[in-house]
């Protein structure tokens, strides 16, 4: 990991809420979410309710520990749904994206939406709760991470050279999880106002006003360096030329950026060339790393999963590696249910692990994604995103949602950053056991998460070696 990557953890913007919760076909504009009691082994519904700080402005809501858990249990439904529909448009090729990233921009977008697409968005989004409650949890859980993020704590490495008093040298890792959202309105449109202030309360999305009708290259230059800044310049050009035109009326944004080090490093000592089988059955060499530690484990069937935390403890990688041969089998019928059964399964043996160094950078356009998933009104003629407008004006369909993602994993933790704008334009149109073994050498799925709010962060799939490590 080079030093500048080590020196840069100090981004700008509010730390962002979690990602969505299960299908609901409720109306946004009713504040009474369902929700029913949680399974009592069903260990997305087990964790304590954050102590969420007061937000202002806000209604008096009491979040119920069961409506959260329900939230979360959605959260891991969404991310895992939109990975087999991204690894459907090309199954041989690796891919990351953070589900979170996604999940916020839309939930921004869903605070203007009403009737048939409004219900449209909550499904395919997996929203359990509705109206404000929801827009009140993104903002708790805004809160929550940012009262734990430590911008620019070092740890110690644990390396050779390291001072023996236990203080981090001066490239060691640190530690961030930090999110923004901006709101880019045409100006001159009539926006509600209530639509911007609920953004700006919840989201804390900055309004700005750019002249999309006159001058679109402008416009999109600056929202491409906005995204640079905040993901320390990981994320470049998420607009492309073209994205952007007269007709633009509203660009949505959230960058997030993530840098940490691992609670037990890897010694790059021990890293080495070994051969690692891609789907298609052929070779290739990538480096290694080795450790050997007490981690969570489970092993159902041949089916491995390993968490590997990080060192702030709030955050890990979940590392799933399907049994050999069986990879495809397994991810077809990998969903939120059963991901929980092997996380209940853990126990913490020591784990002779053997996991790849692996760098995907990943650009999606989301719009037939989502459109699979049920999204269908939004993007036509007959989008209902009246909660935006000031009037009777009502002719906004999203035009585009674009997503980048970046990921480098190494002997000293991870880097990644993401980033989602959805483009709005005016219709013209227990105790450790026996030793285990885990060598990470086929293809393997992954996700980043937050363990006290089971929020996860990031999600990808390795599948192919040949592309896996830069040369």
């Amino acid at each position: 990991m080079s030093a500048d990557r080590r020196t840069v953890l100090a981004l700008a913007g509010a730390l962002l809420a979690g990602a969505a919760g299960c299908a609901s076909t409720t109306d946004p504009d009713d504040t009474n979410g369902t929700n029913d009691e949680p399974s009592d082994d069903d260990p997305f519904d087990g964790y304590e309710t954050p102590d969420f700080p007061q937000i202002e402005p806000t209604t008096d809501i009491d979040l119920e520990t069961g409506l959260l858990a329900e939230q979360v249990r959605g959260n891991v439904d969404f991310a895992l749904e939109l990975l087999a529909q991204l690894r459907d448009g090309d199954p041989e090729a690796n891919l990351f994206f953070s589900p979170y990233s996604v999940s916020v921009a839309l939930a921004m977008t869903y605070a203007g939406a009403r009737g048939e697409t409004a219900t449209e968005m909550a499904d395919a989004l997996r929203y359990e709760l509705a109206g404000e409650d929801l827009h009140v949890a993104f903002g708790a859980l805004e809160g929550e991470f940012e009262r734990r993020n430590v911008d620019g704590e070092e740890v110690d490495s644990g390396y050779p050279g390291d001072e023996e008093d236990g203080d981090a040298d001066e490239d060691a890792l640190g530690f961030q999880l930090s999110s923004a959202n901006a709101t880019w309105a045409d100006e001159g449109y009539p926006f509600d106002d209530e639509f911007l202030d609920l953004l700006e309360v919840y989201y804390e999305a900055g309004d700005h006003l750019v002249d999309f009708s006159g001058s679109p290259e402008e416009a999109r230059q600056e929202i491409n360096e906005w995204v640079e800044e905040r993901t320390n310049d990981r994320i470049e050009d998420l607009l492309p030329e073209g994205s952007i035109d007269s007709l633009t009326r509203l660009v949505l944004t959230n960058a997030v950026y993530f840098l940490a080090a691992w609670e037990y490093d890897f010694d790059p000592a021990d890293t080495e060339p070994e051969p690692f089988t891609s789907l298609d059955g052929s070779e290739t060499d990538v480096e290694l790393m080795h450790q050997r530690e007490e981690l969570p484990y489970a092993e159902i069937d041949g089916h491995q999963l390993v968490e590997l935390p990080y060192a702030n403890g709030d955050t890990s990688m979940v590392v799933v590696l399907p049994a050999d041969g069986e990879f495809e089998t397994f991810e077809e019928s990998f969903d939120v249910d059963r991901l929980a059964t092997m996380l209940e399964e853990t126990s913490s043996p020591e784990v002779d692990l053997a996991l790849p160094k692996f760098g995907i950078e990943s650009t999606f356009s989301l719009v037939e994604v989502m459109q699979d998933l049920g999204m269908e009104r939004s993007f036509t003629g007959d989008a209902d995103f009246g909660g935006m407008t000031d009037g009777d004006t009502n002719d906004l369909y999203i035009a585009e949602i674009i997503h980048q993602s970046f990921l480098e994993v190494d002997e000293e933790g991870t880097e990644a950053a993401a980033a989602t704008a959805v483009v709005i334009n005016e219709t013209a149109a227990p105790e450790p056991s026996e030793r285990v073994e885990m060598t990470v050498d086929r293809p393997f799925l992954f996700y980043i998460r937050d363990r006290p709010t089971e929020t996860p962060l990031f999600v990808g799939r390795v599948v192919n070696g040949e592309t896996l490590q830069d040369d």
